[in-house]
């Protein structure tokens, strides 16, 4: 398939609200696979939406070393808890931040063949459903963030999280 460019900050295809997808047919399975190509070839990267491609279609793709995930239309649909978490983004590099996020979801969803999926997550796979899902609205983690910091810079390094990621 194919590595597509990454959308940065700045970029106006990150804020925009995403398409749901009306059928999962050829386009849709070939833009996921593009979207899969371009998680693996991107560095540290654990999960790709796909306005991060400039796909403006609610498609998310996940790879945390288990396997790939292909979600189609996802919503979250219970939530519970709370955790507070260190993350990035491939749409914003040199940067991390701290949020405060769900411990644990369910997501439904439609995966690569049109099947109707239910995917629940604890942990950092939580973290990961919910800043995905959040990129198909136009939501950025650093607008949810309690604090951000530049990577690289001198006493960079945040004090470790109490409880959470």
């Amino acid at each position: 398939m194919a590595i597509l460019a990454l959308r940065t900050l700045g970029d106006a295809d990150l804020r925009r609200h995403c398409c749901a997808v009306g059928r999962v047919d050829a386009r849709a399975r070939a833009q996921l696979a593009d979207l899969l190509d371009t998680l693996h070839a991107a560095p540290h990267g654990a999960a790709l939406a796909a306005p991060q491609a400039g796909i403006l279609r609610r498609m998310v793709v996940i790879d945390m070393g288990e396997g790939p995930l292909t979600l189609v239309n996802p919503r979250i649909v219970w939530q519970q808890g709370e955790q507070r978490c260190l993350e990035g983004c491939l749409s914003i590099p040199g940067k991390a931040g701290r949020t405060l996020r769900p411990a644990r979801v369910t997501v439904e969803a439609l995966d690569a063949d049109g099947t109707p999926i239910s995917l629940s997550g604890t942990g950092a796979m939580a973290k990961c459903l919910c800043h995905e899902l959040d990129h198909l609205d136009g939501v950025l983690f650093i607008d949810r963030a309690l604090e951000v910091w530049e990577l690289g810079a001198p006493a960079a390094a945040p004090p470790a999280p109490a409880g959470g990621q």
